[in-house]
């Protein structure tokens, strides 16, 4: 019940076709009762692609799904792939349009040259023979260029539209032409399609903040209070001295009622999942989705093939559909985006003998009592659970994102590993002088009473969101966000139309599991709440 995410190496290790196809058909059991939002526009899509050598099919089709999101366009709508005849051997391309059966079209490099192309690179030029091979070839597939070509992680990606529509026998280019060779066509689950295109696991809620918008897209506290900025303000007079760690472990440990040989100094949350890849060698890995996407994206990073058990609404997890001889699992409690606070007994369910079990808790402290919390306090002891590694963050509910604070819990010996990959002086100065102060018992009463007031505005947004017609809010809620799905007649629409009318909220397609509709929203004050509700009417009805 999981299926294999693509590898980000390009290459298919000898699979043949038909295994590639199989390999992406597997997610049809899972994800096949969501609501995706397939539905094309009724154009025809060209795709321009220029390309480093041997970039994997993760960075291809992320680089698309920008590109498509940001030109308003949907991938049921693409008709055909084109690129420079040099990347004939390139089998990240070869791969994708297998996949989502379309033609590639390889074009001749002098073909391409002669195209007056908008936005010319000379190192393109000069390496290429080509200004720009991605808005090139879509000029010679006679389209029209639509939004300015995406750049991302060494792919370039223009998008045209068919300037005319293409016969029958042209529509996919089929076979041969002048300039390009097709791929033969097979037929694929349609169910995944769109999300396999639109997501992209380095996209986060700060890429959606622009100036004039009201932020609903970053769930951190607008601000650190008056007290934590003053002391920060006055350590800033030692930073002449290196950083040391001791007295902030010393701290986070005895809020959890651990030895200081439990815990690990992170330079936030993320970059404690790029330790555990790094530090772990895991047979088969385990993504529980839809969930924070850096666990996945720093375990690709490090090599490592990941699958993935994605979850449908209501996204409770079901301790059985997490295969027996998978070595590590990662779960979020309470999950970004979903909101969901899952029981602590299911997430213990998910232990096994030599399994390692990360669970990121970023958001816990947002969770009054902590009640489903497994990192451990002196009143109620971690439970003993071998293999398990709590991920915890500093930054969300204190307002600190700009300093990269948060920690690991768990084994002194895998913690050990995680710090021998770690960098020197990881943890600046300030970031250990915040982790002192938000751990003394003053400050973890302050932020539980915050907690309680987040929450009751939490449930006033949800109230809220609920008089909007056609749409429907997950729940029960119990993070600082929701998630939302937005019908209506265009759902795909409804984020854009949300940022002209002047709200930036986290477009939630790029989450695996998740497709065009969905969005999260931060809690924010009730006033803003309610305003938030009108605007969002007026997106999903026009």
């Amino acid at each position: 019940m999981s299926t294999t995410a693509a590898s980000d190496t390009g290459s298919t290790d000898g699979r043949s076709p038909e295994e590639i196809r199989d390999r992406y058909n597997e997610i049809g059991p899972i994800t096949g009762a969501l609501q995706l939002g397939l539905q094309g526009t009724g154009d025809q899509i060209v795709v321009g692609i220029g390309s480093r050598r041997g970039v994997g099919i993760r960075d291809v089709r992320m680089a698309i799904g920008q590109a498509l999101s940001s030109s308003g366009v949907r991938a049921r709508d693409v008709i055909a792939i084109a690129t420079v005849d040099a990347k004939q051997s390139e089998e990240a391309l070869l791969e994708l349009a297998d996949m989502l059966n379309i033609p590639l079209r390889f074009l001749p490099a002098d073909v391409l040259a002669g195209q007056n192309v908008p936005n010319p690179s000379a190192t393109t030029e000069r390496l290429a023979g080509v200004p720009s091979v991605a808005e090139a070839a879509v000029l010679a597939s006679d389209a029209e260029l639509i939004g300015p070509k995406h750049t991302y992680r060494g792919v370039t990606v223009a998008v045209g539209r068919m300037t005319r529509a293409a016969p029958p026998q042209q529509h996919g280019w089929a076979a041969q032409s002048a300039h390009g060779v097709g791929t033969e066509a097979r037929v694929y689950e349609q169910t995944y399609d769109e999300a396999y295109i639109a997501e992209d696991l380095g996209h986060h809620g700060d890429a959606e903040v622009a100036p004039g918008l009201v932020d609903l897209a970053v769930n951190v506290r607008g601000s650190a209070p008056e007290w934590l900025q003053q002391r920060l303000r006055d350590a800033v007079t030692d930073l002449a001295a290196y950083p040391d760690p001791r007295a902030a472990t010393e701290a986070i440990a005895a809020r959890h009622g651990r030895p200081a040989d439990q815990v690990l100094l992170t330079s936030g949350g993320a970059e404690a999942f790029v330790l555990l890849a790094r530090a772990l060698a895991p047979h088969r890995a385990v993504v529980i989705h839809p969930q924070f996407t850096e666990p996945e994206a720093a375990l690709l990073a490090a090599g490592h093939e990941v699958q993935r058990v994605v979850l449908a609404p209501p996204f409770r997890i079901d301790p059985g559909l997490v295969p027996d001889d998978a070595d590590l699992v990662m779960v979020g409690n309470p999950t970004n985006p979903t909101s969901v606070l899952h029981p602590a007994e299911t997430l213990i369910a998910l232990s096994r003998p030599g399994r390692v079990l990360v669970v990121d808790e970023a958001f816990m402290d947002a969770v009054p009592g902590e009640s489903q919390s497994l990192a451990g306090s002196p009143q109620r002891p971690a439970p003993d659970v071998p293999g398990l590694v709590v991920v915890r963050s500093l930054t969300k509910s204190w307002g600190l994102a700009g300093l990269r604070v948060g920690y690991l819990l768990g084994a002194p010996e895998l913690l050990r590993a995680c710090a021998a990959t770690q960098s020197l002086w990881a943890v600046n100065s300030l970031a250990v002088e915040a982790a002192t102060a938000v751990t003394t018992p003053e400050a973890l009463a302050e932020a539980q009473t915050f907690a309680a007031h987040q929450a009751e505005d939490r449930e006033h947004l949800v109230r809220a969101l609920a008089q909007v017609p056609d749409v429907e809010v997950q729940g029960p809620a119990s993070a600082p966000f929701v998630l939302l799905r937005a019908g209506g007649p265009d759902p795909a629409g409804v984020h854009q139309r949300l940022r002209e009318a002047g709200w930036a909220v986290r477009r939630a397609d790029t989450f695996p599991g998740l497709g065009s509709g969905w969005m999260r929203v931060a809690v924010r004050d009730r006033s803003t709440s309610q305003q938030f509700a009108v605007a969002l009417n007026r997106a999903v009805h026009g």
